[in-house]
């Protein structure tokens, strides 16, 4: 089934930018220059998902184009380009609905994608086979299949630090981006010791608290794919604060539940996190589909893997940790650190501190700069499982990542280091 159509009314440059986005993304983007046009499209397809409107440059022209999308019964949500002058004439008109979303110039082609995408999930517009949405058939009512559209979350986690957690969560998103083909959104949770977004390069980015503190004013509430900001790599990052002391605004089941929406728009959600179990952490655990934890083989980053196992009895988070060995060729086996920490191994990545080291300093991911490294090939095979594991087939039992590997020791190991 093909994916919906989004009728666009925006200046000319600004249509062809928009509309590679979503012919990108598999949309039939389709121009309408006035309210006649739009009303003969949708007479002639009952497809259209979304309408982007511009109420700031033909704020009437918009007003007439929008009561066409509530005529005949329908329901089209629409995305409407406005000036802040113009806010109070649409509160006048009387028009406006929840399901409406405003933005203001100057916005980016892509996340305008983002934001079309999101909205028709929320509708549960039709979409192809492979997304997910409300799919109808000849043979009953339509069958909802939301699961099958939303992105993998998955936190980079371990109480103690220094074990890689912000190395393996940097460079297992640029494998997700850049090799398999992924949409990935890179997030930066540790608001104390967080080092991602400086780690790829990339200084002064907005944040999750900057944005928030902006919505108070503006009462624009912006996504977090919206917020986050793209690396050249493609891999969109998100930094939540940049100093400790300006947090108190990143309430924590409002991070959860931003980071719950971004799947929608992300085939992964990679969430780095600060070592700890505090309100935040505990909050964004139980989203997670898997809890990647990196463990070296020294006796504290050991200790700490066990106290997280215990930890996560009570959290009732406990089928979804799965180790990663890091530095796994450093004298210690595996499969006596599998019995120890009591975790199967998901993987291992051997030792190659310098390497990631130098591509920092070049604020690229290794996979970026080291392609050919044994290393690299480590982090995809890492991937590799993490892809093989949320397949639906296997997501759907609910067993995590303990059922796959029964519960005990991994019998079949990914990687050994040679």
């Amino acid at each position: 089934m093909p994916r919906s159509a989004v009728a666009i009314a925006l200046p000319p440059a600004e249509l062809a930018a928009v509309s590679a986005q979503l012919v990108e993304a598999g949309y039939d983007a389709i121009a309408v220059n006035t309210a006649e046009e739009l009303a003969i499209l949708l007479v002639e397809r009952h497809d259209i998902g979304v309408a982007i409107l511009d109420g700031e440059n033909d704020f009437d022209r918009t007003i007439e184009m929008y009561a066409l999308l509530h005529d005949e019964g329908r329901n089209i949500p629409a995305l409407m380009v406005v000036a802040a002058r113009a806010l109070d004439r649409m509160g006048l008109a009387g028009r406006a609905r929840v399901s409406d979303e405003y933005f203001t110039r100057p916005y980016s082609a892509e996340s305008l994608r983002w934001r079309v995408e999101a909205m028709l999930i929320r509708a549960e517009v039709p979409t192809d086979d492979s997304t997910g949405g409300v799919i109808d058939t000849d043979d009953g009512p339509p069958v909802d299949n939301a699961d099958s559209r939303r992105g993998q979350i998955v936190i980079v986690f371990n109480p103690k630090g220094g074990v890689g957690k912000t190395t393996i969560a940097v460079n297992v998103a640029a494998m997700l981006q850049i090799r398999k083909g992924q949409r990935v959104l890179l997030v930066d949770c540790d608001t104390v010791t967080g080092h991602v977004a400086s780690s790829l390069g990339m200084e002064n980015v907005r944040t999750v608290a900057d944005a928030w503190t902006d919505d108070l004013t503006t009462g624009v509430v912006e996504s977090f794919a919206e917020i986050a900001s793209t690396h050249e790599n493609g891999v969109a990052v998100l930094v939540m604060a940049e100093s400790p002391l300006h947090t108190e605004i990143l309430e924590p089941k409002r991070v959860a539940e931003a980071i719950t929406t971004a799947r929608q728009a992300f085939d992964w959600v990679v969430v780095d996190m600060h070592p700890d179990y505090g309100p935040l952490n505990q909050v964004i655990f139980e989203r997670a589909d898997t809890i990647l934890v990196p463990v070296t083989p020294d006796v504290p980053a050991i200790r700490a893997a066990v106290q997280l196992r215990e930890v996560a009895v009570e959290l009732d988070i406990r089928d979804r940790l799965a180790m990663v060995v890091n530095r796994a060729n450093s004298g210690v086996s595996v499969e006596d650190m599998e019995r120890t920490v009591g975790m199967p191994a998901l993987a291992e990545v051997r030792s190659a501190g310098m390497l990631f080291v130098r591509a920092a300093n070049e604020g690229r991911s290794a996979v970026e700069r080291f392609p050919k490294e044994k290393v690299i090939d480590d982090i995809e095979e890492l991937c590799d499982r993490m892809i093989a594991t949320a397949e639906p087939s296997v997501a759907k039992t609910g067993s995590g990542f303990l059922g796959i590997f029964g519960g005990g020791r991994n019998t079949n190991p990914s990687v050994r280091a040679s």
